[in-house]
């Protein structure tokens, strides 16, 4: 199950607008904060106390909240692998490594009594099924990946997909960021161009960025990383259907009714016997086996993106949905739904075999 994050940076805001953020992004369901104790620069009492109000306010409105530390961070406020009390007396739920305590610390770490869970570094290569088979406690070990402030550094989509899946085929659970596109939002440096995992996710509308993340199939969690984002953008992230790829299309301006009904009145699925020209959804043909589908005018050449319905022409395929992969000729028997917009065509790639996938009704 998809959980939806918020991050705040409490020393570089208020604690009215922070807790005004919580509960508005509580509205839409989001239920994880991230936040980052690496900026933080005051003494343990001190860093205890405000960051023990900040959980308390998290926690009545049903968030889980981690923590971004290193061993600078453990020393600051007198914890150590074995010792985890000034993160317990702050409420944490999640400790998370920016920065390592030896294998031996981290081992000890996930067996804490406090049954504060550990989240390790989803954007290194790490050998976390090692350190359980030394003795690290899987049920207390979870992974995130970093977010990228500096333009053009985040992560390609090679090795995000890489990590991800070797995280998530071992059983890790998830987590990884997008970024608000609103102006003068902030993390914790000053630096002011996003807070994205993927660098490709930077400059796209924040529901993109979340479709990209659900398509991949290996990221559980997905956090915005800047703050503050609009409320639009909280909405839009909440209204993803998490359970599939799905894709905005803009529709010929000759579609019917019943091509509509093609399109939104079934569940799509992409053959196991898939093809590299199309994808292709059969279980609209059944419906459509007794209906017609008049042959409509057309381009000479589909191209990727292309979303088609089989016609009148090929009755005993007649209904079929397509998802042209390449270009290919027109010969007639499919009439143009609609296409796909130039910048979701990469979701097309996450759509395999016997997998659903859905497109967004305006």
């Amino acid at each position: 199950m998809h959980r939806l994050g918020i991050s705040l940076y409490p020393e570089h805001s208020t604690q009215e607008k922070d807790f005004a953020y919580m509960e508005l992004a509580a509205k839409y369901g989001f239920s994880r904060i991230f936040t980052c104790l690496l900026s933080v620069e005051k003494g343990a009492e001190e860093t205890v106390a405000e960051f023990g109000g900040f959980m308390k306010r998290a926690h009545e409105l049903g968030y889980t909240v981690a923590v971004d530390t290193n061993p600078h961070v453990f020393e600051r406020l007198g914890a150590t692998a074995t010792n985890l009390k000034p993160f317990a007396d702050m409420g944490v739920d999640i400790i998370r490594l920016d920065g390592h305590l030896g294998d031996e610390g981290d081992i000890m770490l996930t067996r804490n009594r406090e049954g504060i869970k550990v989240e390790f570094n989803g954007s290194g290569n790490l050998g976390l099924d090692l350190l359980v088979e030394r003795g690290a406690d899987k049920r207390n070990m979870v992974t995130c990946a970093n977010f990228f402030p500096e333009p053009w550094t985040g992560m390609s989509e090679e090795r995000f997909v890489e990590l991800s899946r070797k995280y998530h085929k071992a059983g890790f659970q998830t987590a990884a960021f997008v970024s608000s596109q609103q102006p003068e939002t902030f993390g914790p440096w000053p630096v002011f161009a996003g807070l994205p995992t993927c660098e490709d996710d930077r400059r796209r509308p924040i529901d993109l960025q979340v479709r990209h993340l659900v398509g991949t199939g290996l990221i559980d969690d997905i956090i915005i990383g800047n703050a503050f984002a609009s409320e639009d953008e909280l909405a839009a992230m909440a209204a993803v259907d998490t359970s599939r790829v799905t894709m905005r299309i803009d529709l010929d301006p000759g579609i019917t009714e019943g091509e509509r009904e093609v399109l939104w009145g079934f569940n799509h699925n992409e053959r196991g016997d898939c093809s590299e020209y199309l994808i292709r959804s059969s279980w609209p043909r059944f419906i459509f086996r007794e209906r017609e589908i008049a042959p409509r005018e057309a381009p000479e050449t589909f191209h990727k993106g292309d979303v088609l319905v089989v016609n009148d022409n090929m009755a005993h395929y007649r209904g079929e949905l397509h998802i042209a992969r390449r270009d290919m000729p027109n010969d007639g028997t499919r009439n143009l739904l609609g296409r796909i917009p130039a910048e979701e065509l990469f979701l097309l790639d996450y759509i395999l075999p016997e997998h659903p996938f859905a497109f967004i009704k305006a």
